[in-house]
């Protein structure tokens, strides 16, 4: 296989769906010789904030001297974005290469009668793959759903799960109730593992606790009452780190933006703080350099300043709340100019309460995906929940005469699927930045 062949073959397995599930992807990698046994693993889990959560860990074992692979799901701009190892992703020939490996040992499954593994456990299985021809010291594994039955999870051992915040999402597999939801994403709690869990309602907590103990693995819970704030502009976020019995961290500096990310923060340090008492070489220097360094594209990301135009992949009830707290918290009394585009899985007519108030005006746009909304859909469900202006887009051509004719002071915000965010921000550095 070339690319191209590569990810025609992976692009053809989306329409088997998810099925979650170990029985294939536990197959798929005894086929390949089980290449997630050889390394080190953070196994990272929750509904928001896996994916900042887990570049930060990462940053900071990768200034600490490591080799690291990051695995994320899903993509911004561009798939290798999937897979990394120290910041750097896989390349394109070594993609070619390991698909056509896996795509072999695929026919075999069929042929002993398996059925075809989806997309998520195909790539899951070529990021095992390339990870352990890397010799990468340790794999921070982000999980693509719920947890329990993800594809992710064919890993037998973990140095530590972490589980970030957890609100409503994929119901239609995770369950209706939080508590649900919860029992899920511990899911990938291990016998006699650690597992750090995110600051939330102790409902969420109580049923992780629950299922830790079960699994007699030791429950680390990341205490916001170790974050003290010292400042916070566009520009990033500073703040002391209280706790002083593994590290002394007086300022951090993160490039994240939003009250939350400082949670997802807190949560990563106690995940670096478990690894450290587990012998693991990580200092103050590289906390603060990993940190300081550390950036994840598409989370209330600032592209440009002048007029500021924001991004944010916020694709739930849950990020669309913690998208329009940063709006208050950084523009104070200012509306916004809103992009808006999600998929008719995430329920649009129960995030509208929270885009309104902050929204000067409002345009549509149709995400890059199946199973996305039109905006024309979009539109009409907003205008039966508002008196606002709202406008469906049809192509990016109106956006960017939207964008060139925007006053200087003006706010510009696209909010809602990564699948539109990704294709956004490739279109805005093209033409603007």
């Amino acid at each position: 296989m070339n690319y191209e062949e590569a990810m025609n073959f992976i692009n053809s397995t989306y329409k088997l769906g998810s099925k979650l599930g170990l029985e294939n992807i536990t197959k798929l990698t005894e086929l390949l010789g089980n290449p997630q046994n050889n390394y080190k693993i953070i196994h990272v889990g929750g509904t928001n904030g896996k994916g900042s959560t887990s570049n930060m860990i990462h940053d900071v074992l990768f200034a600490s001297g490591y080799k690291v692979g990051l695995y994320i799901s899903p993509y911004l701009e561009k798939f290798t974005e999937r897979i990394q190892v120290n910041k750097t992703q896989i390349d394109e020939n070594s993609l070619a290469r390991i698909t056509s490996l896996v795509k072999e040992k695929i026919d075999i499954m069929i042929e002993e009668g398996y059925n075809h593994p989806t997309e998520f456990e195909v790539i899951t299985a070529i990021g095992f793959k390339y990870f352990e021809e890397q010799k990468i010291d340790f794999l921070v594994l982000e999980v693509g759903l719920g947890g329990r039955f993800d594809a992710t999870n064919a890993i037998k051992n973990s140095l530590l799960s972490v589980i970030t915040s957890i609100s409503y999402d994929h119901m239609e597999f995770l369950g209706d109730t939080l508590e649900e939801i919860a029992f899920e994403k511990a899911g990938i709690i291990k016998e006699n593992g650690n597992v750090v869990i995110y600051p939330q309602d102790d409902v969420i907590k109580n049923v992780i606790k629950k299922q830790a103990k079960l699994k007699n693995a030791k429950i680390y819970e990341a205490n916001e009452k170790n974050i003290e704030i010292i400042k916070s502009d566009i520009t990033g976020q500073w703040f002391k780190f209280l706790k002083k019995d593994v590290f002394s961290l007086d300022e951090i500096k993160i490039n994240f933006l939003g009250g939350y990310q400082l949670y997802n923060a807190l949560t990563a340090l106690s995940a670096l703080e478990i690894l450290k008492k587990q012998g693991f070489n990580i200092t103050e220097e590289s906390i603060i350099t990993g940190l300081k360094n550390s950036r994840f594209a598409g989370r209330f990301e600032i592209l440009q300043k002048d007029p500021i135009v924001i991004i944010d992949g916020g694709h739930n009830i849950n990020g669309i709340e913690f998208f329009a707290k940063s709006v208050k918290e950084y523009f104070k009394d200012k509306k916004i100019t809103l992009f808006y585009g999600m998929l008719k899985d995430k329920h649009p007519e129960n995030i509208i309460d929270y885009l309104i108030p902050i929204s000067n005006e409002v345009y549509t746009l149709t995400p890059n995906s199946p199973r996305a909304m039109t905006s024309y859909d979009l539109a009409e469900i907003i205008r039966r929940h508002s008196n606002i202006k709202v406008t469906p887009i049809n192509n990016n051509y109106e956006i960017l005469n939207i964008l060139k004719n925007a006053d200087k002071d003006e706010i510009i915000a696209f909010v809602g699927s990564l699948y539109l965010i990704g294709e956004i921000r490739t279109l805005l550095i093209k033409e603007f930045i």
